[in-house]
């Protein structure tokens, strides 16, 4: 597709045709395909794509929203930071409601804790040059898409010598998610469609073990509803041919080698962890990123004491089932009743990212219920 627009990327016509082309390549086959981006997530039930897609394309949601991933241990920790003396704490607004075992940083804001969001880490460190007496720290999440930011914010303040901010770094990578995904044995997967944020940082090459080991085709996208369709319709002709390659349907904004100079500012200022734990996922190997030792002086882990201890997520909570694919959101015990966007017990329906908050805010949840008791009657007449 060659577009200029932004409402041809939304010409529901061409969404049927491209739909009636799957369904000709899938003919005969139900094919589980995971967006591992949340944003695709939201793109998907606020434009209702899984209604055009014919039924037998079951679109599953992978652990793409870095809100959404993070453990409650260290969302106690960013409170215990947060609540301490001549601090002022700041994180991006969807963190704010985040719970952990001790409330979330909205409610540490309200029983007096200086927590104030920000859009980008520079603005925590105007933050520490504007107020030198306070000790500002930056809550960093978010996969390899915010981490330059958080990269490039190091850097100046290093070179400007400002030791009153500092950085919690919670930043993760996509790659060991995706494989922990494939070596879940509770999922089987046809497809990914792969996230485009991500990718225009990391570019192709990372992806390449989906398709040489695991023979799964992963089709990078973009985010607006025909981006996502023609995707599909990507990954179903790779499967309809035998074919498993990383293609890019986002070729307007990825490029093959990903964007070298914020790699550059990463690889400068950060390195991997050991082991990271996700939540859903549990702990994963070189998962995740922390400051260099030349960066200890900004390291809020190093400046601070958190207590560091691993929080159970609630009982009723199937945030991790979700993240895996393994559940929708609907099929959650709590979902849409005692969690809610108003009095979330999970993150997924906290962040924007998340799959709950995107079945709840677009109001998919009875719809969804519908939608897979005709797929599963459709697959037992195929079968029959």
């Amino acid at each position: 597709m060659s577009m200029k627009y932004i409402d041809e990327y939304r010409d529901a016509e061409l969404a049927k045709r491209i739909s009636a082309e799957v369904a000709r390549l899938s003919e005969g086959r139900q094919l589980k395909l995971m967006e591992v981006c949340g944003g695709h997530t939201h793109t998907i039930y606020k434009h209702g794509i899984e209604d055009v897609l014919p039924l037998n394309i079951d679109l599953v949601h992978g652990p793409g929203c870095p809100v959404c991933v993070l453990p409650m241990g260290r969302i106690d920790d960013a409170l215990a930071i947060a609540r301490m003396e001549n601090v002022i704490f700041t994180t991006f607004g969807d963190m704010m409601r985040v719970p952990g075992s001790r409330g979330s940083l909205l409610d540490a804001k309200a029983e007096g804790a200086d927590v104030r969001f920000v859009y980008s880490p520079l603005d925590a460190y105007k933050l520490a040059r504007q107020y030198p007496e306070k000790e500002v720290v930056f809550f960093a999440i978010g996969f390899e898409t915010t981490a330059p930011s958080t990269a490039v914010t190091l850097l100046r303040a290093k070179t400007e010598g400002i030791k009153n901010f500092s950085v919690f770094c919670n930043h993760v990578t996509i790659i060991p998610a995706i494989k922990a995904i494939l070596d879940s044995p509770d999922l089987r997967l046809d497809g990914f469609v792969g996230p485009g944020h991500v990718s225009m940082v990391i570019g192709m090459r990372p992806y390449t073990f989906i398709a040489q080991q695991h023979h799964k085709p992963v089709v990078i996208a973009g985010f607006e509803p025909l981006d996502i369709i023609q995707s599909v319709y990507m990954i179903a002709k790779q499967i309809y041919e035998g074919r498993s390659e990383i293609e890019n349907q986002y070729t307007r904004v990825v490029r093959p080698e990903g964007n070298v100079k914020a790699l550059e500012a990463m690889a400068r200022t950060m390195e991997l962890r050991p082991y990271f734990e996700w939540r859903g996922l549990g702990f994963i190997t070189h998962s995740a990123l922390k400051l260099r030792p030349e960066f200890a002086e900004w390291d809020a882990e190093l400046r601070y004491d958190v207590p560091g201890v691993r929080v159970a997520d609630p009982k009723a909570c199937q945030c991790g089932e979700v993240l895996k694919g393994v559940i929708k959101p609907w099929e959650c015990k709590v979902f849409g009743t005692a969690c809610t966007p108003e009095t979330p017990i999970g993150t997924c329906m906290v962040s924007p990212e998340g799959a709950c908050a995107a079945y709840f805010n677009y109001g998919r949840f009875s719809m969804a219920s519908e939608r897979s008791r005709l797929r599963m009657a459709s697959t037992s007449q195929a079968n029959g």
